[in-house]
Formats: structure tokens, C-alpha cells, sequence
């Protein structure tokens, strides 16, 4: 019994560290909105609509809505700009004070 708790404690710290290796920073995404405007650099700006979604689902769990919906603006305005293919700072530069801001 007591080896069976060790091991479901492991495997608990092991799954916390693997999360947390794959949740994106909110620095990392900052820095990473801009790039793949001012860049214009489609790959990354798909790669950073996925990430930006993990990092939302985090913020959810943790009841943190205005986090998320600041989140939300971010990633809509990045596949704006993806998807019309006119990729503008504009759009990016105006939401990024709120994920500061709220998260």
C-alpha cells in the first residue's frame, strides 16, 4: 500500500512537470504576437493561436476571466490577421496592454 501512494505521488509530480513544460508564458506569447505580425510569419502565428489556447484553458481552471478574455482577444486578432492575410501590428499592439493588464 505505502509503495502504491509513492508511486501515484510521482506520478502526480511527474504530470504537474509535464504540464507546466507545456503551457506557453505569458512573455513568451507577448513576445511571439508581435514577431509573427511585425514578421509576418505564418507558421508562427498558427503555432501561437494553439499555444495561447493552452495557456487559456489554464486561466480558466484557475477562474481567471478576465485573464481569458484578454487571451481570447489576442489569439482573434492574431488569426485576423492570419486569416485576411494582412498582417497588421495595429490589431496585435492594441491588445497586448490588456494581457498584461489582466494577466
Amino acid at each position: 500500500m505505502r509503495c502504491l501512494t509513492i508511486l501515484l505521488l510521482k506520478f502526480l509530480l511527474l504530470s504537474n512537470l509535464v504540464m507546466a513544460e507545456t503551457v506557453p508564458t505569458k512573455s513568451r506569447i507577448l513576445k511571439q504576437s508581435s514577431d509573427c505580425i511585425k514578421y509576418s510569419q505564418p507558421q508562427l502565428c498558427k503555432r501561437l493561436v494553439s499555444e495561447i489556447e493552452k495557456l487559456q484553458l489554464v486561466v480558466f481552471d484557475q477562474n481567471r476571466f478576465k485573464c481569458q478574455s484578454s487571451l481570447l482577444g489576442l489569439q482573434s486578432a492574431i488569426i485576423k490577421s492570419y486569416l485576411l492575410k494582412s498582417f497588421s501590428n495595429e490589431r496585435i499592439s492594441f491588445m497586448i496592454p490588456y494581457v498584461i493588464k489582466n494577466c
